[in-house]
């Protein structure tokens, strides 16, 4: 049986009270311009990332009449009104293509709050209602965004202790932060979408949907890495009895030289697995295999657990210690996926390094924290309305609430500039009387900081995950 994916229709994919919005702006009104900004948050830099995916997978197929007619039937059962000449308008004279610029810093760059990231506005004066229409959909950029910014961060915090602690710090970097999020998401695209982000700053998941993301979107043909590595059930399934044997074949299929496995060994006593089963039963045979054997507690109190499962580890395999004074394990590392969130991740990296290990001996999995643990408001998204063109003038339209000044909204049609020497940005208006915004004139020693990636239909500014990489890289 062939059935319709239900979200295919861009139509729907909307807020209910849209639909009636083309009825509620001023008579004469045939433009409109929207931007939107982090307006604060838990961070005070975010990474953008993300709008190019959600307009290739949604903006780019055309609507059609039969989408029209669907979104008519469906509007008028659910008791709301429905702009079903504006839509066949847009069918019939822009080929279905929706009449929008959208412009936006390119995606990479890390962002102080505050400013404006994306401005949409209308191109076809009877379709001034369509920026408005489609703040549903632009605005989970959220998502993408702040995960980016989450796994930014993240980074960031890692760096400071291999830079402190670790011979090669920007050799270790890529792999110290692993995707573990794909089964504590809400759905596939999440998943993708999210895992995608996180691959701005990393190169090691697990979410394989992140994969296929990067290269239908970013034109990555292989975005991230994995290596082998047992679940509980791989390990349990050989009895208690038999655990030693689990992770012996474990050794036998996977431990090549120069290879990398990865071992849950929690399943029963992490301590007894780690001081008897690969400390001395199997002591030997994980030296012999030339490869490095990662151990992966998942119970207990990550403060606690990295450090022992290091300790227990070093007086069964040793050490040598780095020029910078911090003993690296021999043979073997740690990688702890259980409980890790930003906070939790510095705490034990403190702990450890503080121990005198360092940060090359422990690799991070985060799933939830990574992918789940966030919303709109964990940096304060929003999209908003700044102008309107009403009888020919553009007028500043923004709110102001005296119950929230944070919720005090920009006026006017703005722009994104950036100082070429200092690097410092600033979200300015533009005047009534520039009709192109990259014509306008900026003050000496700026230059505009936004591009348009989406013109009446199509996509004309595109970037590959490298370059977005790059950009992140380079960081403020």
């Amino acid at each position: 049986m062939n059935i319709r994916h239900p979200f295919d229709n861009l139509i729907l994919n909307t807020d209910s009270y849209k639909a009636s919005h083309w009825l509620q702006y001023p008579p004469g009104t045939d433009a409109s311009f929207f931007y939107v900004e982090s307006r604060g948050g838990i961070h005070d830099h975010v990474l953008f990332f993300g709008l190019q995916a959600i307009l290739k997978a949604y903006f780019s197929t055309p609507i059609t009449h039969a989408d029209v007619d669907e979104a008519r039937d469906v509007f008028a059962a659910h008791g709301e009104p429905f702009n079903e000449a504006g839509w066949r308008r847009i069918v019939d004279v822009h080929g279905g293509r929706l009449p929008l610029r959208i412009r936006a810093v390119p995606e990479g760059h890390v962002v102080p709050t505050h400013q404006a990231l994306v401005t949409i506005e209308s191109t076809d004066a009877e379709a001034y209602w369509l920026p408005s229409y489609m703040e549903t959909l632009l605005l989970r950029l959220w998502y993408p965004v702040t995960v980016a910014t989450i796994s930014w961060q993240a980074k960031q915090t890692i760096r400071d202790y291999l830079l402190r602690s670790s011979d090669d710090p920007e050799g270790q970097l890529p792999f110290k932060l692993h995707d573990f999020g794909a089964r504590g998401v809400s759905s596939t695209e999440s998943a993708g979408l999210g895992g995608l982000a996180h691959m701005v700053n990393f190169l090691g998941t697990d979410t394989v949907s992140a994969l296929m993301a990067a290269r239908a979107w970013y034109g990555a043909d292989m975005a991230g890495f994995s290596i082998p590595a047992a679940e509980h059930s791989t390990i349990t399934s050989w009895g208690r009895e038999r655990e030693v044997d689990a992770y012996r074949n474990m050794l036998t299929q996977f431990a090549k030289p120069g290879g990398i496995v990865a071992v849950v060994s929690d399943s029963y006593d992490i301590h007894r697995a780690i001081r008897e089963h690969w400390g001395q039963t199997l002591r030997q045979e994980v030296i012999d295999s030339g490869a490095t054997v990662v151990i992966r507690p998942d119970s207990g109190d990550p403060l606690e657990m990295v450090l022992s499962c290091l300790e227990a580890l070093d007086e069964a395999f040793g050490h040598s210690v780095n020029s910078k004074g911090y003993k690296v394990l021999n043979t073997v590392r740690v990688i702890q996926g259980d409980g890790i969130d930003p906070v939790s991740l510095k705490l034990i990296l403190e702990r450890f390094t503080q121990a005198g290990y360092s940060a090359d001996n422990v690799a991070f999995g985060m799933g939830g924290g990574l992918l789940q643990k966030l919303n709109r408001d964990t940096q304060k998204f929003a999209l908003k309305c700044s102008a309107a063109r009403v009888n020919g003038e553009w007028i500043d339209v923004y709110k102001d609430p005296i119950t929230d000044p944070g919720k005090q909204s920009k006026r006017g049609r703005l722009t994104l500039i950036r100082h070429t020497e200092f690097g410092s940005w600033k979200t300015v208006p533009v005047p009534h009387e520039i009709k192109r915004i990259e014509d306008m004139t900026l003050p000496a020693g700026w230059a505009h900081a936004m591009q348009t990636v989406w013109e009446n239909g199509s996509l004309v500014s595109e970037w590959t995950l490298d370059e977005v990489r790059a950009r992140a890289a380079r960081g403020l």
